[in-house]
């Protein structure tokens, strides 16, 4: 059990719960816009490929203790809205926590990115897992900065990660 996942964790609108693999076909529908992927390269073009790979890596993470992303469900109507959660990343040679999201094309632009990202920037502070947490967004990627920026990010650096141009959005404890 992963300290950084958000387990029985609620905000406003959203329960948090471990993903499970029975939420791969909710979540399919990400993979099929390609505007949900068009900032990162390196991504398998098939929908199917890519989803299974990110499920293999969220299974791996917690499985070995590096945070992971969490299911988002909307309580009005017990759907899956998105992932997010706290994620053990390495940025420049240096070990930082990041909150990572994303949000299912048909719930954009209604808020859930930034109350997700939100809640994990509060437990993670709460819990005194770091002084400071980042988000790496892809430099084109306006939206998730946007959501950045408004979570109280700064813009700290910009950087190569996974051969990706990012800028690393941080904000502080305090």
């Amino acid at each position: 059990m992963s300290k950084y996942l958000l387990e029985n964790q609620s905000s406003e609108r959203l329960l948090f719960r471990k993903i499970a693999p029975s939420d791969f076909e909710d979540w399919l529908p990400f993979y099929h816009n390609p505007k949900s992927t068009q900032f990162w390269d390196g991504l398998p073009s098939d929908p199917i490929q890519a989803c299974q790979a990110q499920f293999d890596r969220i299974f791996e993470r917690y499985e070995n203790n590096l945070g992971g992303m969490n299911a988002l469900i909307l309580k009005e109507t017990n759907e899956l809205v998105g992932l997010c959660g706290l994620l053990v990343q390495t940025v420049d040679n240096r070990e930082e926590l990041e909150i990572g999201y994303s949000i299912l094309p048909n719930f954009w632009l209604q808020g859930f990115a930034f109350e997700a990202a939100q809640k994990c920037k509060a437990f993670a502070f709460i819990n005194n897992f770091s002084d400071s947490l980042i988000s790496i967004i892809h430099v084109d990627n306006v939206p998730s900065q946007k959501v950045a920026l408004k979570n109280g990010m700064y813009l700290d650096k910009t950087t190569t990660y996974k051969d990706n141009p990012v800028h690393i959005f941080r904000v502080t404890k305090g």
